[in-house]
């Protein structure tokens, strides 16, 4: 008998040495949701667990010939953007994207590393913002990622309504840089908040989360999940990779993305 094929979900992002973000995060994510993975590297970086010291993007070319070589030949359910590293390079890919409008685009908005580089100048935002966001399922800045993205919005609520009045159709920001007891991650769509999401809030600070939250909304919308739906139990996959996360090096921890492999072996 021949099985159904297993949804193929395609990351356009940067490679992360220790395996923590980055496309190793995003493989993990996108596998945990009973995917396939390819990964079309965008941008090399100098990383480890405590912060990124260089950044070196791909020829816009490189990276747009990897992309359409696998949309060519395999059926491509989803697409996750994370870093891209240049303005070149997020050009090349909106009109990648415009080949291909059929398919849902997750965005994480890279901007920063968590030890507090930056990875990302206003000419690159502002492109992400003008070419990127009107292409996007869902984006999932967290709460210092949606201020610069929308500068000129006061509240959190107001950098929402300005993402979404730049054509994302589901703007979920996650709370955990905020002062708050608990992490609040809220989601906005059709110019309003839909839902509030709380989780306990985990000791210590996780590197790559961020890749984890939007490959996993990714692989979820391939299997065919409505984006509220994959949204929530996105959340509740990421949330258990921080429960169960490990620290190997001597700053961030990392998610454990596998944790259920562990927990069925138990």
């Amino acid at each position: 008998m021949n099985q159904p094929p297993i949804p193929v979900v395609m990351s356009i992002a940067g490679n992360d040495p220790t395996g923590g973000a980055g496309l190793q995060a995003d493989i993990e994510a996108i596998t945990s949701m009973g995917c396939h993975a390819c990964p079309v590297v965008a941008a090399i970086t100098v990383q480890d667990t405590h912060d990124v010291q260089a950044l070196e993007p791909l020829p816009a070319s490189l990276v747009v010939s990897q992309a359409r070589a696998v949309l060519e030949d395999m059926p491509v359910h989803a697409i996750k953007l994370g870093l891209l590293g240049s303005v070149e390079i997020i050009q090349a890919v909106h009109t990648l994207l415009t080949d291909y409008p059929q398919l849902p685009m997750v965005l994480d908005p890279v901007l920063a590393a968590g030890g507090g580089a930056a990875l990302a100048d206003e000419a690159i935002i502002d492109a992400m913002c003008t070419l990127l966001l009107p292409l996007a399922t869902v984006i999932t800045p967290n709460s210092q990622e949606a201020r610069r993205l929308a500068p000129g919005s006061d509240t959190l609520d107001a950098c929402a309504m300005a993402l979404l009045d730049q054509g994302a159709e589901f703007v979920l920001i996650t709370g955990a840089h905020e002062n708050t007891p608990q992490v609040h991650n809220t989601l906005y769509a059709n110019n309003r908040q839909l839902e509030r999401f709380s989780w306990e809030r985990l000791e210590g600070s996780y590197h790559g989360s961020g890749c984890t939250l939007a490959s996993a909304i990714a692989g979820l919308l391939a299997q065919g999940q409505e984006p509220l739906t994959a949204i929530h139990e996105a959340q509740e996959y990421t949330w258990q990779t921080l429960a169960h996360g490990y620290r190997l090096g001597m700053g961030q921890q990392l998610p454990n993305r596998l944790f259920w492999a562990e927990a069925e072996e138990e």
